[in-house]
């Protein structure tokens, strides 16, 4: 079959490889539909290899590289191992990508994205979502409602980035917030802060292109942080106080300065975007201020059924999306674009 593989830092190559076997008796066997390519997928091409393994298979599926790429995707069901009652034949579902041992500290306590031994299909798994076929553990796949199209689909996994990042930030009701970065996690986030009951949305972004997709979407404020003080903004527009929180979505150390420097006093700042280098904070500023800043990886995997909910019931995360393409053109139309400097190109779509 044909699929997406990563073998090394720019080297990607969509070739032919062995489909799947049979699903085992808790795994179920896909026929992806639509597949996003991700952020994490983006840090793997341009200074991977980080997350695929590559100097030894993974602790607890044995996977390594090269690797079927592919962890934001729909499908359709192909086939059930003998004890799967969940989905049947011919379901659409969405692939909630986390793989657990079930077993440590984290795993007993509810919280399974904090595995110590945690994988991921299309990262550190036997197959991903740019492929014809891939098969997957059963917890893994949810039923889509029939109103939820596949491209919806292809965006549960970023909009549960997004919507964990802004839990974690504490949002609450009437909150005005600032979300630093409007790529797709940082789109997301903004549709998410407002149907949480965000009052104001403030979005930072560089990007002429994205900030007018961020306005498009409903946002209130898009400011340029090339050209203003985004603190000093910020404070302008609350009556000097500054955001209640924000959630940095663009992973570089100016977008994380401006989130930190814009809350209020006693507010929080969520780092949703991952940093592949290190960035510098000032603590006597936490300290002086009790500020809050909060690690997010991932999402709890409960959040799933209610993020396809919040989907079927209007979320409009299909906006985001600005391409779909074929397999065949993922690195020139898809990898090499989304990392040329400059882009506005917001999420791409592949089908596989």
């Amino acid at each position: 079959m044909r699929a997406a593989v990563f073998h090394d830092r720019h080297d990607i190559r969509v070739e032919d490889v062995p489909e799947p076997g049979p699903p085992g008796p808790r795994e179920v066997l896909l026929r992806p539909a639509l597949c996003g390519i991700c952020g994490t997928d983006l840090h793997e091409y341009s200074d991977g290899p980080i997350v695929v393994p590559a100097q030894a298979p993974h602790p607890l599926t044995g996977a390594r590289a090269p690797q079927v790429l592919g962890h934001e995707f729909s499908a359709r069901v192909l086939a059930v191992g003998a004890e799967v009652s969940a989905v049947a034949d011919g379901d659409r579902v969405a692939v909630m990508p986390l793989i657990f041992c079930g077993s440590c500290y984290y795993c007993r306590r509810g919280l399974n994205h904090l595995c110590v031994r945690m994988a991921c299909t299309g990262l550190s798994w036997s197959g991903g979502g740019i492929a014809e076929r891939v098969v997957v553990p059963d917890y893994q796949v949810e039923k889509l409602p029939d109103g939820v199209s596949d491209i919806q689909g292809a965006l549960v996994e970023p909009t549960a980035v997004a919507a964990y990042g802004i839990d974690r930030a504490g949002l609450v009701p009437g909150d005005t917030v600032l979300v630093t970065g409007a790529g797709p996690i940082g789109a997301l986030s903004a549709l998410y802060a407002r149907a949480a009951g965000a009052s104001r949305v403030i979005v930072s972004e560089p990007d002429a292109g994205r900030r007018k997709l961020a306005a498009e979407l409903g946002v209130e404020h898009t400011l340029d942080p090339t050209e203003v003080d985004v603190a000093e903004v910020v404070r302008e527009l609350t009556g000097g106080v500054g955001a209640d929180v924000a959630a940095e979505c663009s992973g570089s150390e100016p977008g994380l300065r401006a989130a930190l420097a814009s809350v209020r006093s006693r507010g929080t700042v969520a780092q949703v975007g991952l940093h592949v280098r290190p960035a510098s904070v000032d603590p006597m500023d936490l300290a002086h201020r009790d500020v809050t800043l909060t690690g997010t990886w991932c999402y709890p995997v409960q959040d799933w059924p209610r993020v396809i909910a919040l989907i079927a019931a209007g979320l409009p995360v299909e906006r985001v999306v600005s391409d779909v393409i074929d397999a065949g053109d993922v690195v020139p139309l898809g990898f090499d674009r989304l990392v040329r400097p400059g882009t506005d190109v917001q999420k791409i779509l592949v089908r596989a």
